[in-house]
């Protein structure tokens, strides 16, 4: 747990940005990690708390107190260890996980809690370097096929385990590139790709096959879903062809807003403007990419994904970039002794904020209006929320200038057609259906088919999505050979 004294002798250190008007010139990550000596500082902050909360506010549940114990005793080595024996991609998490094991992190309660996240961005980082990181090959095979449909985090983890197991595993993408939301969602800005594709190389030497532009099963052509896929292959072929089939893919369907105007030009999804920059900053050439060069930007949807429309349209050369939130403004700090060592609902000012974005709260859009075709401005309202019902505030209504409009409001499902291709029940909400008990978990009602992560939870974490993969990929395991080694 670090130095017994150390979060009484050292203040909490934050990573450090470089200046805006040097990183809106490039999409390269501007984060500058913990030194070697300032992590030591960091990781002696750790306390001898006696519970870790920390551990089970991570999703994955880090051995926080054991890699930062390590840190601080210049053990560099072992920690790497710690940390990979429950996260497969440490180098993901470090870089775009809210962190809530900070938040509940004891020190947390009346002070600033230790920086867990820089100290695990700094590990992951310093092993790459020194080169810890290697394949590891299984021993022997078993001689079962598995088929993971979708290669995001979720995808990703799940077939290195299995592969790790002994099993022959083939990753199918529909897109054109490895790595899911990771590739095409997540601004480079905040994780070079990269980091995705020396993971690949570390797999394909552990076994595991990649299989690109292929889509499994069905997809409806409704332009919301990003997919590039240059052929289709049948659910009942993948099942024909494997002995256990691990559904991993996205909540891809993102939240519509029907309010009139919505056909006008210039009102795009959020999922539709984002991977265009990743696949230019690859090196790809589009026609007609979406882009917001001079235009007064309007997004829609006070999340990650809006702050990376914010980001993204700063660095196009946006004239001005508004972002909108339905509910009220959040408070600047949260009551710990109500929410600790919960996640905390407190205002979050992120990176891409501080570049240059006006936040618009308690607002809802009432209207698109354009000329000729094209969006040229939103009708709002203010809103207020009373006895848990949202009523509009008379006398607010205003007209905001926009060029562009991005929808930003989060994902409300997996692609439907998808599922419906292997027969497998949905919930209420149109995800898998399948519990994440030890015995059976993960299953789906169809034979030799298994969802996780998105596909079963809806949209939620990275680090949900590594959790419930490598949960899952235990339980593929104990299905094709009967007992499993593999953690969960």
């Amino acid at each position: 747990m670090g130095k017994v004294t150390g979060f009484l002798e050292y203040e909490r250190l934050e990573e450090g940005y470089e200046p805006v008007d040097k990183r809106l010139k490039s999409y390269r990550e501007f984060v500058i990690g913990l030194k070697e000596d300032e992590a030591k500082i960091q990781s002696a902050r750790c306390m001898d708390c006696g519970t870790p909360f920390c551990n089970s506010g991570c999703p994955v549940n880090n051995i926080i107190p054991d890699f930062n114990d390590l840190v601080y005793r210049n053990d560099w080595r072992n920690a790497i260890d710690v940390l990979h024996s429950t996260n497969n991609f440490p180098e993901f998490t470090g870089r775009i996980c809210p962190a809530p094991c900070e938040a509940a992190c004891t020190l947390n309660v009346n002070d600033d809690p230790v920086g867990i996240k820089s100290i695990e961005h700094a590990i992951i980082d310093r092993a790459w370097n020194e080169g810890w990181v290697v394949p590891q090959p299984p021993q022997s095979k078993t001689g079962k096929k598995v088929a993971v449909v979708g290669s995001g985090p979720a995808g990703l983890a799940a077939a290195q385990q299995l592969a790790r197991a002994g099993h022959e595993v083939t990753v199918f993408e529909k897109n054109d590139r490895i790595g899911g939301l990771l590739r095409y969602g997540i601004p480079d800005f905040k994780m070079e790709k990269s980091h995705i594709d020396r993971r690949v190389q570390q797999m394909e030497a552990e076994g595991v096959a990649f299989r690109t532009g292929v889509l499994i099963g069905a997809l409806a052509d409704n332009g919301k879903i990003t997919n590039w896929a240059r052929e289709t292959v049948a659910a009942e072929q993948l099942l024909n062809d494997f002995d256990a089939v691990l559904l991993a893919g996205g909540a891809e369907q993102p939240r519509d807003l029907p309010a009139p105007g919505r056909e006008l030009d210039g009102i795009h999804f959020a999922m539709e403007f984002l991977p265009q920059q990743n696949k230019v900053n690859a090196g790809d050439k589009l026609k007609g990419q979406i882009t917001a060069s001079g235009k007064h930007v309007i997004v829609i949807g006070g999340g990650d994904t809006g702050s990376d429309c914010v980001g993204t349209s700063n660095r196009h050369g946006a004239a001005s970039v508004t972002q909108f939130e339905l509910l009220p403004m959040p408070p600047e700090q949260e009551n710990k002794a109500l929410t600790w060592p919960y996640w905390p609902y407190k205002l979050r000012t992120s990176s891409s904020h501080e570049e240059g974005c006006e936040r618009e709260f308690a607002i809802s859009t009432k209207e698109f209006i354009g000329e000729k075709g094209a969006v040229t401005a939103i009708k709002t309202v203010r809103v207020e929320f009373k006895d848990g019902k949202m009523i509009e505030v008379p006398g607010s209504e205003q007209i905001l200038k926009a060029d562009l409009v991005l929808l930003a409001m989060g994902f409300v499902s997996p692609v439907a057609s998808v599922l419906e291709a292997f027969g497998i029940d949905k919930d209420a909400r149109g995800n898998a259906k399948a519990t994440t008990e030890a015995a059976g978990g993960y299953r789906t009602n169809a034979e030799k088919v298994f969802a996780a992560g998105d596909m079963r939870r809806g949209q939620s974490l990275v680090v949900w999505a590594i959790r419930e993969r490598r949960q899952a990929a235990r339980a593929v395991d104990e299905f094709l050979v009967g007992s499993s080694a593999l953690p969960r």
